[in-house]
């Protein structure tokens, strides 16, 4: 009896005395899109209709007035501190450095069963402010931790 009681109480002390496991997450998706004078980035649900109006605004630059960055997310594990995605823009270089600008925005789903969607805005006057954007990265942070990443081929 008292054997099985030490073994019950070791048992106990082990799993509580087990670190808690750090996050871990990932950025799955992101897909830039631009945005149209009313802010839309495409005029009905369709995924066709979407594409085929993303064309059209990549070969009319007057019709744009900013982008929007969608973001396929996901975490595993405990969450202790706020998430945030956060996305770094570079533009046309003028000198010898290119402009670049930082979004950041606070996730309210601290963890998640399945991934989710988030968007970020490059508004108007940062758009012109930009100008062109040739590279981006997108990264998923858990306070001052890097959770993960993906950026585009130019970064």
């Amino acid at each position: 009896m008292v054997r099985a009681t030490w073994l019950w109480a070791m048992a106990l002390g082990c799993l509580l005395a087990a670190p808690a496991s750090a996050a871990t997450g990932r950025v799955i998706k992101v897909l830039p899109q631009f945005m149209d004078r009313q802010g839309r980035t495409s005029l009905s649900p369709s995924l066709y209709e979407r594409d085929a109006y993303q064309a059209e605004l990549r070969l009319n630059p007057s019709r744009r007035s900013g982008l929007r960055y969608y973001v396929q997310w996901k975490t595993r594990g405990a969450v202790w501190q706020p998430l945030k995605l956060r996305v770094e823009l570079r533009g046309v270089a003028r000198g010898n450095l290119p402009k670049q600008l930082t979004l950041e925005r606070k996730l309210a789903a601290k963890h998640t069963l399945f991934s989710r969607w988030d968007e970020v805005t490059l508004s108007t006057a940062q758009y012109q402010e930009l100008e062109t954007v040739t590279a981006w990265r997108v990264t998923l942070w858990e306070g001052a931790s890097l959770l993960g990443e993906q950026k585009s081929f130019l970064w």
